[in-house]
């Protein structure tokens, strides 16, 4: 299978050849940036690791090449990072023991760019290649334009799909902004207490932690606040939990994308509004 861009890259980490790995999958994400899937799509890392029945595929959109970088990455070029960053995505992908790794080296202005139809066709192929049973990209109310972006791309792929090749189930995750606003009945809850294998595939990504952003303790830490704050009558059920919103439904191109997640506000808005009137 031939990737469109020229810096395109695989990583098989067990050396298995490329269209077996593609092909074993029953779990795929779709990530903006290299680091973004071990903190989003953590969920189907755990699920497959150490299993030989079941597979993990990362697809990273995005070449990461313009990410902020302070400390020893400071004077680091914008190719220099991307190498950095690629080879980064590739040892997590040794450590998670994922089928494999593919970076498809777009740049973010075109993973944004919805006048082409590149980013859509290979995604299609790709997926229709790997046929998962569940796949996660970013959540639809996420506040990084590429995010939202790289999701929109992956949600026309899919529709694109014939239907008896689609995933089952498609998940919105959590990067750059918390999904914990959602009403109880629209979260979908992933239990990720897994914190060695979380903490491991986190630390790989040194040009981001040294480089200006704590992701090891955000990342630990949102998930500790999900497991104790997602119930106020109850203990925990879980050391450390992740949320996602419910794509599913929009594998259906008749539903607009805009409105649904409006809808998921209007519940927030309902759900404060009646609580505030029941104890007036």
């Amino acid at each position: 299978m031939r990737l469109a861009n020229p810096g395109a890259q695989v990583f098989v980490p067990d050396g298995e050849d490329f269209d077996v790995a593609v092909a074993r999958t029953t779990h795929l994400a779709v990530g903006a940036h290299p680091d973004d899937i071990p903190i989003m799509a953590f969920d189907g890392i755990q699920r497959c690791f150490g299993r030989s029945d079941s597979w993990f595929l990362a697809i990273t959109v995005t070449d990461g090449a313009g990410s902020p970088r302070s400390g020893p990455y400071s004077d680091y070029s914008d190719a220099g990072m991307r190498t950095v960053r690629s080879a980064e995505e590739k040892k997590a992908a040794t450590v998670g023991e994922y089928s494999a790794a593919i970076l498809l080296d777009y740049p973010s202005s075109g993973a944004k760019d919805n006048s082409k139809d590149t980013v859509v066709e290979e995604l299609a192929r790709l997926i229709n290649a790997a046929r998962p049973d569940v796949l996660y990209t970013h959540n639809l109310a996420d506040k990084h334009d590429t995010h939202v972006a790289v999701a929109l791309r992956t949600l026309a792929a899919i529709r694109r799909l014939p239907n008896n090749t689609r995933p089952a189930a498609v998940y919105g995750c959590e990067v750059w902004r918390d999904l914990d606003w959602m009403v109880d009945t629209d979260k979908i809850a992933f239990d990720v207490s897994h914190p060695n294998l979380a903490a491991a595939l986190i630390a790989v990504y040194d040009s981001q932690i040294r480089g200006g952003k704590r992701y090891d303790l955000a990342a630990a830490g949102r998930r500790l606040a999900h497991a104790t704050f997602s119930e106020s009558h109850d203990v925990d059920k879980a050391e450390a939990c992740v949320y996602a919103m419910d794509l599913t439904p929009l594998i259906d191109d008749s539903l607009d994308v805009a409105t649904y997640v409006s809808d998921h506000i209007w519940r927030l808005e309902e759900d404060v509004s009646q609580r505030i009137n029941r104890l007036s």
